[in-house]
């Protein structure tokens, strides 16, 4: 059985896997980068620069000392610039195999152009090598191997042939309770000696180093994955001579148990109508498991707010709703988005309104002069009481009206105006003839108008 910290060692060569795709993606081979370049130029210009690079030079190039040291190496590129812009894109190549990141410049103005680069190294044992230039764009092209040596402590040279035999061995553990992996490798020699080595874990190298040998060392690499890896690890021996280790297998299983914090925000519905108004965007903020608070801020039309705390206090999956109003005094939209204290940001959402003009006020009234009431004869002392009236409204409206006759109700009801206009409304009712009095036409809430009416019966 595998202790904690071998499977961890396998967690660490997953994610090392991962990066060695990533980088492998962004630097694209020399063929795939010139092709681009071609294409790219082509649709510029029927005319492309003419490139040309010279072999680089080592600073020391044949160096005995003491070491570590630095070694600088410098190259020239020539570019025969046929636009007013022209960038150069270039990388270094390393006897051991390794390439240097891509890196770009930009000269200006056309004709021949010349710019040295270079690149520094520090050696901190014997080694014999060299490094070349690539430019990868406007196009291709690659300089000669620049060679350069160094012995440190006056180096083992024997008439430029390698004496010293170097024997390697690797072996591997996980530890499981920190979800890491440590390498473990032995490297002998059969004279004192510096050892440039390597780590290659699933096929790609993820550490180099230099090591002095006696007759045996031990070298390390810890691999600190995020997530559960398994695979293999192999310890590289590139100088002096070259010999790989057997494989080590390893499995890493990594428990998080921290609590998982997410978040949502959704916007309000589309408003329509007078304004100012208010409205408000809600949000979701959920934890797996867990109590304590969690740092949280709203983020309005691209501007932070200040951060804001929400509790959890239960066991298990737990949500919290959090609001943000907006208060519109004329059309327009907001956004917002929730963003997570080191944490991830929500997608943000927008909110609408649009702000109408309110309707005009409708005025009522009683039309001035229309009202009257006329008391008819019948067979005295009865007789009969007649009342009319105008009403008049500005725009579509229900009101409420009422005849009284000396202070008592005689008719009510409603009315309805569909538009502006004038509508007429009476009454009829039996009277004592003997009597005169007032009739008044009343709108609930507006105005009123009063007659007065006589007896139409002799006392």
């Amino acid at each position: 059985m595998k202790s904690g910290l071998a499977r961890r060692l396998a967690a660490v060569s997953a994610g090392t896997a991962m990066l060695a795709t990533m980088a492998t993606a962004l630097l694209a081979s020399p063929a795939a980068a010139a092709s681009a370049s071609t294409q790219t130029a082509s649709a510029v210009a029927k005319a492309r620069p003419a490139v040309s690079v010279g072999t680089p030079k080592a600073s020391p190039s044949n160096y005995k000392g003491d070491c570590p040291v630095k070694v600088t190496f410098s190259s020239t590129v020539k570019v025969k610039a046929v636009a007013s812009k022209t960038t150069v894109a270039y990388r270094w190549l390393r006897g051991d195999g390794s390439k240097s990141k891509v890196k770009t410049l930009v000269l200006k103005g056309k004709g021949v152009k010349k710019v040295t680069v270079k690149e520094s190294s520090t050696f901190k044992g014997d080694v014999k090598g060299w490094q070349a230039l690539q430019v990868l764009a406007p196009r291709t092209a690659t300089s000669s191997k620049g060679n350069f040596r160094v012995s440190c402590g006056g180096g083992n040279d024997n008439g430029g042939k390698e004496v010293i035999q170097v024997g390697v061995g690797a072996r591997a553990w996980v530890d499981e309770g920190n979800c890491q992996a440590t390498l473990v490798g032995r490297i002998t020699a059969s004279s004192p000696t510096w050892v440039r080595y390597r780590w290659v874990v699933n096929g790609d190298v993820v550490d180099r180093d230099v090591v002095r040998v006696s007759s045996s060392a031990k070298v390390f690499h810890v691999i600190r994955p995020r997530h559960n890896l398994s695979g293999w690890a192999a310890l590289e021996i590139v100088d002096p001579g070259h010999s790989t280790s057997n494989r080590v297998g390893f499995r890493i299983w990594c428990k998080d148990e921290s609590p998982k914090v997410t978040a949502s925000v959704s916007a309000p519905d589309s408003y329509t109508g007078t304004c100012p108004v208010t409205r408000a965007f809600t949000g979701t903020i959920a934890v797996s498991h867990g109590q304590g608070s969690v740092k949280y801020r709203w983020i309005r039309d691209g501007v932070a707010g200040a951060w804001q705390d929400v509790y959890f206090g239960g066991r298990g999956y737990q949500s919290r709703t959090v609001t943000d109003s907006w208060s519109a005094s004329a059309s327009g939209t907001a956004k917002r988005a929730i963003e997570l204290y080191r944490g991830s940001t929500t997608g943000t959402v927008t909110g609408k309104v649009t702000c109408e003009a309110p309707a005009p006020e409708v005025k009522v009234w009683v039309v001035g002069e229309s009202v009257s009431a006329t008391q008819t004869a019948g067979t005295c002392p009865a007789a009969t009481l007649s009342g009319t009236g105008q009403i008049y409204a500005s725009g579509a409206t229900k009101v409420n009206y009422r005849w009284t006759v000396d202070g008592v109700t005689v008719d009510s009801g409603p009315l309805v105006f569909t538009e502006a206009g004038t509508k007429t409304v009476t009454f009829t009712k039996a009277t004592n003839g003997t009597h005169g009095g007032s009739a008044k036409l009343a709108i609930d809430g507006a105005g009123a108008q009063s007659v007065n009416f006589n007896a139409v019966c002799a006392a």
